[in-house]
């Protein structure tokens, strides 16, 4: 039938498919809906139409959690060295080079002080852009200094976490960053100073093994990976089919291993709210 044939002569050989422009789209994971990144940022980099969460980083939970302008960042400059001389498709020392040109980060997570809704807190937040948002020996000194910071100063703490887990590429220096930031959260608590944790897509590895789960109140953004060990590897294993949205948020809230399970524009009210009741 002729509605289902296109004329040749209609079609130009020189014509071209019109691409959206690089930079100005995004496309939702989770419905396909095409939305405008200035939409995007504007809905807290949630879809605006199924609420699925996009990864975010450092800068955006600073500005989505923070008041304006109140982030002091500490402890900037600090850079990873190379104790195992660690090389794979290329060298560790070179690894982390390009991706602080790339990212203008010096590691995978930042930390300092600031405000949310007017009350003081010590802050810190990971970033999977860099190398997975692995905790290397850099990563559990900062977190463990701004426990410290939080303790001597006797205000909330606040952490935001995104990893796939500890640096392999530091070995068993990477492991022991898990002993120092879970004892320094031992003392934070034996004073009584709250401690909020936020799980975020995705929390996996070491550092859901240390600091990510040992918050007084474990919040959760909808629909995040949350685990130890991979579905692949724990199915291996235990050789059964896991239960459907198994490590993810809403599981994990079923079975008591995160106490709130929250949407990103409720974030901080709740984590506001959170501590009105704690302090």
């Amino acid at each position: 039938m002729p509605w289902f044939k296109r004329s040749k002569e209609k079609i130009s050989p020189n014509s071209q498919k019109k691409d959206l422009p690089d930079g100005l789209w995004e496309k939702c994971p989770g419905c396909g809906e095409i939305i405008h990144k200035k939409q995007l940022e504007a809905n807290l980099w949630t879809c605006l139409k199924c609420e699925y969460h996009f990864r975010i980083g450092s800068n955006e939970y600073i500005r989505v959690l923070l008041d304006d302008g109140s982030f002091k960042e500490v402890y900037k400059k600090m850079r990873s060295a190379d104790p195992l001389e660690f090389e794979d498709t290329k060298k560790y020392t070179d690894r982390i080079s390009t991706t602080i040109k790339k990212l203008g980060l010096n590691d995978a997570v930042r930390v300092g002080t600031g405000k949310l809704n007017g009350r003081q807190i010590a802050f810190g937040c990971m970033d999977f852009k860099f190398i997975g948002g692995s905790m290397g020996s850099v990563v559990g000194e900062k977190v463990a200094r701004i426990i410290d910071k939080a303790y001597k100063s006797k205000i909330p703490l606040v952490i935001v976490s995104e990893s796939g887990g500890a640096r392999m590429m530091e070995g068993a220096f990477s492991l022991m960053q898990m002993a120092k930031t879970s004892s320094r959260l031992a003392r934070l608590a034996e004073a009584k100073i709250p401690y909020i944790s936020v799980l975020t897509d995705p929390t996996t590895g070491g550092t859901t093994a240390s600091y990510a789960m040992l918050g007084d109140v474990n919040i959760a953004e909808p629909k995040a990976l949350i685990g130890f060990a991979g579905p692949r590897v724990i199915k291996q294993t235990i050789g059964k089919d896991l239960p459907r949205g198994f490590q993810r948020s809403e599981f994990l809230l079923e079975k008591g291993f995160a106490d709130i399970v929250v949407s990103r524009k409720e974030l901080k009210d709740t984590i506001s709210r959170v501590l009105d009741l704690m302090i």
